[in-house]
């Protein structure tokens, strides 16, 4: 049997698990549940005996009805996988369904139609808000973020108002209950101008007490407009429809409450701001108008009145200036057109002109020679140059061939076949790897090669030569 690697096991796990379960639908809790700087949901999905890991992906949390949190009890519908590098299965999340959401939908759904059948939605039957209402009363409760967003609002668009809370539970086992009762006794006792209900957001479970029929009934036939302020801007609660107007947010509708008294304040300003601004610019204007009036010419100077005939008469004696000025420079032009014409005319003049040209011709005439003898000198002793580097150029190239025929015939002299032609031989060693140059380089019965001048001889040594020296 081959063994198989890890990554080779792993992969064959992973193929049969993908494929085996590629669509199912798990029920569980969920718990550990972490949301990453990704947008990923990492959780665990458990029962009361085991456990799997899941993820739910970024792209998928756009379908969900509100973000899944720690023991949510769901049924998620997903596919089965195998991550890999830790070699562990997981459970990929597609959907989740919250249970118990649907009942309450169905049931949302249902009380809807029937108190909408009873007119409790009516648009004819709400009651408008009013502009400046001098008392403002909440109904929610006194812990949450709720109260403290409207004081927030009211303290810094409407300095001076005047608030009443009735704390209430706004979830949970009697909270129903509770807001009615609050809502009723603003209405008894007519304790306020307008009426917020509302709370912060939260899932249709959290919100549940203000789809109750109690308390949508109780907003219904309230006397004293009532604003609702249920959840976030997307979160739609039965209270939403029967109130006289809905708010997104608790803080918008504190905004609500004081909009027109901070656009009256608003408008008063600016009408303000606008009066001071048009008086002080007439102000001003009138003033200028007076200082304007006391440096008039007219009534500074009595000389004023005259100065513009007098200038008159200066541009019209200006202008009559430049007129006979004009006329005579024109004169003066003719007269010395007439005066050049008369002396081109006259003979002494002509001949000068004729001079003047004759000498111009003479003097073109001689500098052409002079150009055309330097050009001559130029050609002549270019070409003795030229010959000149060529008889040099000769002599050269004689002496360096002299000096070449010489080295060959020294380098034919040391060359030492030659030497074989005048009863000289040489001597090398069998293999003709090296030239024996003396006796002792020799061994008895040592093969040697002779060669001489008309060929080689094969020789061996019989006897060591004794020690002979030339003389």
């Amino acid at each position: 049997m081959k063994a198989l690697s890890v990554t080779e096991l792993t992969l064959q796990i992973k193929k049969q698990l993908e494929t085996g379960f590629a669509s199912l639908l798990v029920q569980g809790e969920i718990s550990n549940i972490k949301l990453q700087s990704s947008g990923h949901y990492y959780f665990t999905l458990k029962d009361p005996s085991s456990q799997i890991s899941a993820v739910l992906f970024k792209g998928q949390t756009r379908h969900l009805s509100r973000a899944p949190k720690e023991g949510d009890k769901v049924v998620v519908q997903g596919e089965l996988s195998v991550y890999a590098p830790r070699g562990n299965y997981q459970l990929i999340v597609k959907s989740i369904d919250f249970l118990g959401v649907g009942t309450l939908l169905l049931k949302l759904h249902a009380l809807k139609e029937k108190l909408q059948l009873q007119g409790l939605f009516d648009p004819s039957q709400k009651k408008a808000i009013p502009k400046f209402p001098k008392t403002i009363g909440v109904v929610t409760s006194p812990t949450g973020a709720v109260i403290q967003d409207i004081l927030q609002i009211l303290e810094r668009r409407a300095k001076g108002f005047h608030l009443i809370l009735n704390p209430v539970k706004v979830q949970g086992e009697g909270a129903a209950e509770e807001i009615a009762k609050a809502i009723d006794q603003f209405n008894q006792h007519n304790l306020c101008d307008v009426m917020i209900v509302g709370r912060g957001g939260g899932s249709l479970e959290d919100l549940w007490a203000f789809n109750e029929e109690i308390v949508v009934r109780a907003i219904a036939s309230s006397k004293i407009p009532v604003i609702s302020a249920v959840g976030h801007e997307t979160d739609i609660s039965l209270s939403d429809f029967a109130a006289d107007l809905r708010a997104p947010t608790p803080s918008a509708a504190a905004e609500i409450c004081t909009a027109e008294k901070v656009q009256q304040q608003a408008f008063l300003q600016r009408s303000t701001s606008q009066l001071q601004f048009a008086i002080q610019s007439k102000l001003q204007t009138a003033k200028r108008q007076l200082k304007t009036f006391q440096r008039h010419p007219y009534l500074t100077s009595s000389s004023h009145i005259l100065s513009s005939r007098w200038q008159d008469i200066d541009e019209i004696r200006q202008k009559a200036d430049q007129t006979l000025h004009s006329f005579i420079m024109q004169k003066k032009f003719h007269l010395d057109a007439k005066k050049e014409q008369t002396l081109l005319l006259n003979p002494v003049h002509q001949i000068t002109i004729f001079k003047k040209k004759f000498d111009l011709f003479d003097k073109s005439i001689g500098n052409a020679l002079k150009n055309k003898i330097n050009t001559h000198k130029k050609n002549v002793l270019a070409a003795n140059l030229q010959k000149r580097i060529d008889q040099s150029m000769w002599t050269t190239l004689q002496s360096k061939n002299q000096s070449l025929q010489r080295l060959l015939a020294h380098l034919t002299a040391l060359n030492p076949k030659n030497l074989l032609t005048k009863g000289y031989c040489i001597l090398f060693s069998e293999k003709k790897d090296s030239v024996i140059l003396h006796a002792k380089d020799t061994t008895l019965n040592q093969k040697l090669c002779i060669l001489m001048q008309d060929g080689e001889l094969e020789v061996e040594v019989q006897k060591k030569p004794c020690q002979t020296t030339l003389q």
